[in-house]
């Protein structure tokens, strides 16, 4: 819902939740604290779903299908906008430990071959997330799976034919 419409009330949270809002409000002291708990939860998300990936370790190009497929199921299970949190500096720490984990991976497949090194500086970097971002949002019916075969098959080859 927050995904939809940030300024949405805590009584139309509850509502959609199927709860009275004082039910929020027990849990949640105010909207600024619901919030951090969802942003929260996103960023452990995030921080799981690059561990479970293996950035370092895996193969570059199991790895990489393997952040897409988690940062897709992520996307869509905390569909939130970070951008807003941001200014909260642990939360921007944290945030910029997992952009440099990402960003030292996408160096890792360009030495290994897997990116073409004749690219700006961190295009691959900004490109990716939107690839994640568009599949995760416009593209409900292809599973978790299936949306990371056309996000890495899209990084990897573009949309020229063969």
């Amino acid at each position: 819902m927050l995904a939809a419409d940030p300024g949405a009330s805590i009584a139309s949270i509850a509502g959609e939740a199927g709860v009275d809002r004082r039910t929020v409000y027990r849990r949640f002291a105010s909207r600024e604290d619901l919030l951090a708990a969802i942003y929260e939860s996103r960023l452990t998300a995030i921080e799981r779903a690059i561990e479970d990936a293996r950035l370092r370790e895996a193969p570059v190009a199991v790895a990489l299908h393997r952040y897409v497929e988690n940062i897709v199921a992520v996307n869509r299970t905390w569909p939130v906008d970070l951008t807003r949190m941001l200014a909260d500096d642990d939360v921007r720490a944290r945030r910029d430990a997992s952009a440099r984990e990402v960003d030292t991976f996408l160096r890792r497949a360009t030495n290994e071959g897997l990116l073409r090194p004749d690219l700006p500086e961190g295009w691959a970097g900004a490109l990716l997330p939107q690839l994640m971002h568009l599949v995760s949002r416009q593209f409900p019916r292809l599973s978790a799976g299936q949306a990371a075969d056309v996000v890495v098959d899209t990084l990897l080859n573009g949309l020229g034919t063969p």
